[in-house]
């Protein structure tokens, strides 16, 4: 009777005990998929903002070659058809997320000088009111804006392997050049910088639908 009656008192024990670990365990689980939930909104957000103004600055570069060939003269339709060697490559490299992530980090920041190596040369080219300037100073200052963006994006996702800056290769400055050449070097240069911005673009949705999504 004994051993029957402490069981009852064990049932009715267990019965609210399990009852309040289950409640327990779901409120966990919840917990853990609203953090989630949370990390992966930010993470969307974060880098929506950056493919926002990778679009911009993509939009503002085809403004920027129809201004460059405006103010070039004779010949300016030829100019972004002559081969030139001194320009970094716009294809992004790497097969994990992080590499894309690199790449893309490292190829704009690769650009920068290229950028003012040829507001340096149609500053002397240009008149001090140049459209054509005002343009390249904005794309350049927008540039440096997204590389921070993608390092910042990286830093969330990858906080404990920071982006090394000697990770950057930039590619060497032509030497000096004729008027002819600075023409052509520049108009290159903001035409393959015009290839870069669309492959960030194809890159960063790509990593919107997977690396986002992922970390749910």
């Amino acid at each position: 009777m004994n051993g029957h009656v402490k069981s009852m008192h064990f049932g009715q024990f267990m019965g609210p005990a399990t009852t309040l670990l289950s409640l327990l365990l779901l409120m966990a689980v919840d917990s853990t998929r609203t953090v989630a939930a949370s990390r992966n909104q930010q993470c969307g957000n974060s880098l929506q903002q950056t493919l926002k103004l990778t679009r911009l600055i993509q939009k503002e570069s085809v403004d920027l070659i129809k201004t460059y060939k405006a103010s070039q003269g004779e010949m300016s339709e030829l100019l972004c058809k002559v081969s030139v060697t001194s320009v970094p490559d716009p294809n992004i490299s790497g097969l994990e997320p992080s590499e894309k992530i690199v790449s893309i980090y490292t190829h704009i920041q690769a650009f920068l000088p290229h950028f003012k190596r040829v507001y340096e040369q149609q500053t002397d080219l240009q008149l001090p009111t140049s459209p054509l300037l005002t343009g390249l100073t904005r794309v350049s200052a927008r540039s440096r804006d997204l590389a921070t963006l993608v390092n910042l994006f990286y830093q969330k996702l990858f906080p404990n392997v920071p982006i090394q800056e000697s990770a950057v290769d930039p590619t060497a400055l032509p030497p000096p050049q004729n008027v002819f050449q600075q023409k052509v070097y520049g108009c290159v240069v903001l035409k393959t910088y015009k290839e870069l911005l669309a492959n960030v673009s194809k890159e960063l949705r790509t990593l919107k639908n997977t690396v986002c999504r992922r970390r749910i």
